[in-house]
């Protein structure tokens, strides 16, 4: 799962205007070679990590609280989760602490990416240049762009990552004897059989992702889409996306005259067996959903030829944070093979490692290998076939605000 948010409100928007306008300095770097990592672990010795991140997601809070936060403890950092019901709520206090010019702020770290990293990123609020240099980054690809970039915008180590995750269709076999293999395909579906399918409103994260997706799919693929915005581009391609979601509108689920509100509405339905299909960028929790008889036990993925959206999720800290040893410490401990492993277990939290695991030894390697399958969701290797990238973050507003305005304002 990624943080819940990508979406800038105006509240948010009108504290960058003035943290940019305010900030005293052009932001803060970190130069490893002034502090090695032994003089970084004595210095966060005895400090207090307050990590900001999206609360909603039980078994990501236990994993902190039950997983990471003792770890930290033995390396002499107390780590105290601050559960926010969305990350902009994070973004607003380091913005307003950053237009203020503090130095001692009350973030220390964010579980943070798309465009709440970018806007950071535009008012000089994150620290920056040192995250390359954690010691942990080694078994990290340096040539993978899902953790050299984040929703198009350069990291340039002001961010560790933390986990991938995959945009991933759900649906029940039992009532779907011949499930559709592309994104055309799916919208075919959804016209044949009527009432059977919908997808959660913009500007909400899943519903948001699945516009980007139907864009891929009816414009030919992941060439004919620059993840950098293009306005051209955006007015050569959205007439035929509105007009083909508009056209399948009226055979959704209550005949497109209202969608889920987010992905667990839809999660719901499905569950209900209102409708055939859900989807999320959080496929670690399909597991556990059917273990537990939420979803039927006949649900599975599906797989689409053309693959699915991939991301990944990150910790960055706020350059106005006063325990940046501490929270590089964490980072760096969150990047572990131990602590990947523990986290990519469906039984703790099953997020998608980082790691590149032909880079570990033999003895770390052996902690993935040892992970248990699932019997609902792929292995990562697999659910990442074909995998497209993200869409630059400011593809998003235009695209959810199209949206509105073309398919659901003509209902």
């Amino acid at each position: 799962m990624t943080p819940r948010s990508i979406a800038i409100t105006a509240a948010l928007a009108a504290t960058l205007i003035t943290a940019g306008c305010a900030a005293p300095d052009p932001g803060t770097s970190f130069d490893s070679a002034d502090r090695p990592w032994s003089t970084i672990l004595a210095d966060a010795h005895g400090q207090s990590v307050d990590l900001w991140m999206w609360g909603g997601d039980d078994r990501g809070n236990a994993y902190v609280d039950d997983v990471l936060a003792p770890a930290a403890a033995d390396l002499g950092v107390t780590l105290r989760r601050v559960p926010v019901a969305d990350t902009t709520d994070a973004m607003r206090r380091v913005l307003a602490e950053r237009a203020a010019g503090t130095d001692d702020g009350s973030v220390d770290l964010v579980w943070v990416n798309g465009d709440n990293f970018a806007t950071g990123r535009e008012a000089d609020a994150w620290l920056c240049g040192w995250s390359n240099d954690l010691p942990h980054m080694a078994a990290v690809a340096d040539d993978d762009p899902l953790v050299t970039e984040d929703f198009g915008v350069a990291v340039e180590g002001c961010e560790a990552p933390w986990h991938k995750a995959q945009f991933t269709f759900v649906y029940d076999q039992a009532r779907v004897a011949e499930p559709p293999t592309s994104v055309e395909g799916l919208l075919d579906w959804a016209q044949e059989h009527p009432g059977r399918f919908t997808y959660p409103a913009p500007p909400d994260f899943t519903g948001s992702v699945f516009i980007r997706q139907a864009l891929y799919g009816l414009a030919g693929g992941v060439d004919e889409v620059p993840t950098t915005y293009d306005e051209d581009t955006l007015n050569t391609l959205a007439p035929t996306l509105w007009e083909r979601l508009d056209e399948v509108s009226p055979t959704l689920w209550r005949k497109g005259r209202t969608y889920p509100r987010d992905s667990v509405a839809l999660d719901t339905l499905f569950a209900d067996g209102q409708v055939d299909f859900t989807m999320t960028y959080g496929p670690a929790t399909l597991t556990e959903l059917v273990e537990n008889g939420t979803f039927p036990a006949t649900t599975k993925v599906l797989t689409l030829e053309e693959g699915t959206i991939g991301n990944a999720s990150f910790l960055a800290i706020p350059a106005s944070s006063p325990d940046q040893a501490g929270a590089m410490v964490v980072a760096n401990l969150a990047l572990s093979p131990t602590q990947q492993a523990a986290k990519a277990n469906p039984a703790v939290w099953g997020q998608f490692t980082v790691l590149d695991t032909n880079l570990l030894g033999s003895a770390d390697a052996a902690l993935f290998e040892a992970l248990p399958g699932s019997p609902v969701v792929p292995a990562y290797d697999v659910l990442s076939e074909n995998a497209q990238p993200e869409l630059s973050s400011e593809w998003v507003t235009p695209l959810d605000e199209g949206w509105r305005r073309e398919v659901l304002g003509r209902g």
